[in-house]
């Protein structure tokens, strides 16, 4: 299992907006090349995204499918990429003061990454998921402070 946290410098209100948004999970997920289709009640338990995933020349489809759905707290879904298998995806949203702790858990369910599963996956993964915490949060705090006439982080008012 890989996990990763991030301070996102803005609300959990804020962040939940863009996981709640289907069509944007190219803006900040790695790998992603186009959303082929998001099911309009995304995301709802049931509810599925389909998205074109590719490294170099190298491209597959894969469908997640909302597991758990806890509006602005909890999201998880189910990853599936023929012929890898499918993964558990947990994103949970912790408030903390103004700001969300965000907690994002990768898992293998069924599959090649099951017996593949440890150190050098996990790694890999939790690079990968770092990367995407960093854009999530770039851009959950260009929104917010794009929204507001207050000062940016680390600015101080006059």
């Amino acid at each position: 299992m890989s996990r990763n946290r991030r301070l996102i410098l803005s609300s959990p209100s804020r962040v939940w907006d863009l996981l709640s948004d289907g069509h944007r999970y190219g803006e900040w997920v790695s790998g992603t090349r186009q959303i082929i289709a998001a099911d309009p009640h995304w995301p709802e338990v049931g509810a599925r995204l389909q998205v074109r995933v590719g490294v170099g020349p190298l491209a597959l489809d894969d469908t997640c499918v909302v597991r758990i759905c806890e509006p602005e707290r909890r999201l998880e879904l189910e990853a599936k990429a023929d012929p890898f298998g499918a993964a558990r995806i947990a994103m949970n949203l912790i408030p903390w003061g103004e700001n969300t702790l965000f907690v994002l858990e990768w898992h293998p369910l069924r599959g090649p990454g099951t017996r593949m599963h440890g150190l050098p996956v996990d790694y890999i993964v939790s690079i990968r998921n770092g990367m995407m915490l960093t854009k999530l949060a770039r851009i959950a705090v260009r929104e917010h402070y794009g929204s507001t006439d207050g000062p940016r982080p680390g600015t101080r008012s006059r």
